[in-house]
């Protein structure tokens, strides 16, 4: 394993969620920071900013079941309810009932969820209140998300569960590795190492047999679409959407339909070549209009 990433599992620890392991990282001091990474990696997405982020909050990173270092079941429903239910049960678990939420791709859709649930009355492991939510790049409208073909086949279709066990080959890495590359800016691409440790996370305790179940989470979003936007609209927590814009899944086209449809919407635009992993990408800019957020909101009045 890379050095870096082996210091990053050996930093963390482990939380028993209904007879399964889930890893997670809890550090520093402040106020509470929860951070929902996305698909199909895993906590390390906010390696660049981590040393800012713990100096200010005591900041809760898991990796979602299926993914990262946490267990990866192959007879389980991957569900963003799941995910979220996971999610309280840390919060619960260290005693944790107010938090700011910086979430990114699926971890959108989670914070979705999480949102609905407040507004609604529907936390599963006791209330706890949302400070303020930043989103980055994700499908939060599923009528503007764009999956790449890889994503749409092996998710969506048959495919995955017949292709499952060709996971590890050399075909699939490459078209793999063509996925992510697209997804990132045209000057951002990952380095030769960095597709490396993408690939050491995706393949820990066998983990590429279960990432087509864990990106079924696309029928989520079209199941749970109303009640979400629902909830964004009627919600009184403060929301920001931090995007590149040259995400083909969900760069400027999602920012302009989150314009369209929250009101008084609070979007920040990055860098013309910033795309689909700003947080990778373009870590300072991230970091600099997520604390201008949170600054707002916690400004007194």
């Amino acid at each position: 394993m890379d050095p870096a990433l082996q210091r990053w599992k050996s930093a963390g620890q482990y939380f028993d969620y209904l007879g399964f392991d889930v890893f997670y990282r809890s550090e520093g001091h402040g106020p509470a920071l929860l951070l929902v990474h996305g698909y199909p990696f895993n906590t390390y997405d906010w390696a660049a900013i981590w040393p800012a982020l713990t100096a200010r909050f005591r900041v809760v990173a898991p990796d979602m079941m299926g993914m990262g270092f946490s267990a990866k079941p192959t007879a389980y429903r991957y569900t963003v309810g799941d995910h979220a239910d996971m999610h309280e049960a840390l919060l619960a678990h260290l005693g944790v009932r107010s938090a700011h939420v910086l979430a990114h791709d699926l971890g959108d859709s989670v914070a979705q969820e999480l949102l609905a649930r407040n507004v609604f009355g529907e936390q599963s492991y006791g209330s706890w209140d949302i400070e303020s939510i930043t989103y980055l790049n994700g499908g939060l409208f599923t009528e503007a998300y764009t999956p790449r073909l890889m994503q749409r086949l092996m998710s969506g279709t048959p495919l995955g569960d017949v292709l499952s066990p060709l996971q590890g080959s050399a075909l699939s890495r490459r078209a793999l590795e063509s996925t992510i590359n697209e997804m990132f800016g045209p000057h951002t691409k990952p380095s030769r190492e960095a597709m490396a440790i993408f690939h050491q996370i995706l393949d820990f305790n066998d983990g590429k047999r279960v990432l087509h179940q864990v990106g079924r989470f696309l029928d989520d979003r079209r199941t749970h679409r109303n009640r979400w936007v629902r909830a964004m609209r009627e919600t009184d927590v403060s929301m920001r959407l931090i995007d590149g814009p040259v995400d083909p899944n969900s760069g400027a086209h999602m920012a302009r339909r989150y314009a369209e449809v929250i009101p008084d919407a609070d979007v920040v635009m990055l860098a013309d070549d910033v795309g689909h992993w700003p947080q990778i990408e373009a870590p300072e800019a991230v970091l600099a209009h997520f604390l201008d957020h949170v600054d707002r909101v916690t400004a007194p009045r």
